[in-house]
């Protein structure tokens, strides 16, 4: 009976592309020319900031002139037309089927090394405007398919800050400089710990670094940044 049930939603609520919704083979896929146009990063990049890089280099010229405060980063694509629709229609649109899509395609990028999982915190009105933290959720769904503990509420933000869109690097990271702190009753628990930091875009690096100070400061070890899409050369994030 549940077989025939089964059918009966699959053939009314057929799945469909996360990008341009047509119907598709399964859950959790892109149809074939939205799979084309998003640019994965699955090459070589600096071991810093995840930022392609040429065989040759290790480390990236602007992460040698200043090294990020995290350890690593690493995203599904690159921050393109596509990507950005679908790190919108999640954050506003409040499409949040598509936190366990981002979840499924960044299980292979998990570092294989044990951690725990931690969220980019929202503020609290925002989360109460937006109904949830998208980062969050896509925390959520990747510890159930990696079986890594999920810290939601390891790591806060102190204060509301200013948005993001359309300041330059040095602004970034004066806005959010000393916006996030560790909550006092998991810091035995994170004390020389991996921490995967969570996001769904990685745009300067400066939230991620505000985010590894405040965890670092705490005593933990190590910080690897794993997101959706990030920014590559001077494409700017919303």
């Amino acid at each position: 009976m549940r077989n025939v049930f089964a059918d009966v939603v699959s053939f009314a609520l057929p799945p469909r592309c996360a990008g341009c919704g047509e119907i598709v083979n399964a859950d959790l896929q892109f149809c074939t020319a939205c799979w084309q146009s998003l640019a994965l990063l699955s090459g070589r990049g600096c071991e810093r900031c995840g930022t392609p890089v040429p065989s040759s280099i290790a480390i990236c010229a602007p992460c040698l002139q200043a090294p990020p405060d995290h350890d690593g980063v690493h995203a599904i694509v690159a921050y393109g037309t596509l990507a950005r629709t679908i790190a919108l229609k999640l954050k506003h649109g409040r499409k949040v089927g598509l936190a366990k899509l981002m979840a499924h395609l960044l299980l292979p990028r998990l570092p294989d090394e044990a951690g725990v999982l931690i969220p980019v915190p929202a503020h609290r009105w925002r989360i109460l405007g937006r109904g949830f933290n998208q980062s969050a959720l896509i925390a959520q769904h990747l510890s159930h398919a990696s079986g890594l503990p999920v810290f939601l509420d390891a790591l806060q933000r102190t204060r509301s800050t200013a948005m993001l869109r359309g300041a330059n690097a040095r602004e970034r990271a004066r806005i959010v400089r000393g916006a996030f702190s560790v909550a006092r009753r998991f810091k035995s628990e994170l004390a020389g710990r991996t921490v995967f930091l969570i996001d769904d875009v990685y745009t300067s690096g400066a939230t991620a670094n505000a985010c590894a100070r405040a965890l670092k400061r705490s005593g933990v070890r190590k910080v690897v940044v794993l997101c959706w899409a990030r920014v590559v050369l001077d494409e700017a994030a919303d």
